[in-house]
């Protein structure tokens, strides 16, 4: 939403006794909150991918798993980026009035960190079961992997949306 079309917003949200800014507040909050949840756990995903190429065994892992792992810690170290550019970005905004954009922006990054997470999820599905039970199994177990984060990330909360505008509930 562009500055010039936030001032001719009411001073009043949709929520009774809430302002526009401090339902921005609360938004801003809120995807902080979020990202708390994402970081730790890509950062915590990226430190065990590191981690194992230290491990004494790790020469002997087959070519197509090293161009996996390779790969997994290409994306959980990009999702870390990802996860704490909102951070940046709010230290370099915050006292410019750009609640907005940082809101905005916050919530394509919540996103994409999440896409991110997993990618990294079902990647690591892939390498683990590729080691152990071969590379057909791993493509399957990966597949699996992905079919119930779009479940559960994309089909769920779609139909949960879709009970609530029926209901006439479009907003919080």
């Amino acid at each position: 939403m562009s500055e010039a079309k936030h001032a001719a917003e009411p001073e009043q949200s949709t929520e009774p006794s809430e302002t526009v800014r401090e339902r921005r507040n609360r938004e801003w909050t809120d995807i902080l909150q979020e990202l708390r949840v994402i970081q730790a756990g890509s950062q915590i995903i990226t430190g065990f991918l590191l981690a194992a190429a230290f491990q004494p065994r790790f020469e002997d892992l087959p070519p197509v798993a090293h161009g996996i792992y390779l790969s997994l810690v290409a994306v959980a170290v990009a999702t870390t980026i990802v996860g704490l550019t909102p951070v940046l970005l709010h230290r370099r905004l915050f006292r410019m009035k750009a609640k907005e954009s940082l809101v905005a922006l916050g919530g394509r990054f919540a996103t994409a960190a999440l896409i991110g997470v997993g990618v990294t999820l079902a990647g690591i599905m892939l390498l683990v079961v590729e080691l152990v039970s071969g590379l057909l199994a791993g493509v399957l177990a990966a597949i699996a992997a992905v079919l119930v984060i779009a479940a559960l990330w994309v089909l769920l909360p779609a139909r949960v949306q879709l009970r609530l505008r029926r209901a006439g509930r479009d907003g919080e």
